[in-house]
């Protein structure tokens, strides 16, 4: 399985970045090879449509999991309606927020958060 987690940094150190459409990288981990993927972020620059450029990219990443704060309404729809389920979790490092949803630590994001249009 993938998991695709918003992220301040490159690597599993760097801390969780809340926001989905605007954050700097996504790590994408894979659970059985236990390697990290990063990719940056398409949509941390776009004036708008963050969240949709954003959810595009880790749909086509074949993910089955998203940890990040919250989604706003256009990336939650995309996400539901690819199958992919989301969760929320605080800024703390990236390998522990894996380690919380492994655990069954994380809240499943079941209604989409505010939109930003394009704010950072």
């Amino acid at each position: 399985m993938k998991i695709a987690i918003s992220a301040t940094g490159q690597n599993k150190e760097s801390l969780l970045d809340r926001r989905f459409g605007r954050c700097d990288y996504f790590l994408i981990y894979d659970t059985e090879s236990g390697e990290f993927k990063t990719i940056g972020n398409a949509g941390v620059s776009s004036g708008g449509g963050a969240g949709i450029a954003a959810a595009s990219q880790v749909i086509e990443e074949n993910v089955s999991v998203i940890i990040t704060g919250k989604l706003g309404p256009n990336s939650f729809e995309l996400i539901e309606k690819a199958g992919i389920k989301a969760y929320s979790c605080d800024a703390f490092p990236v390998f522990r927020a894996i380690e919380m949803f492994q655990n069954n630590g994380l809240t499943e994001i079941n209604a989409e958060g505010s939109a930003h249009h394009g704010m950072k």
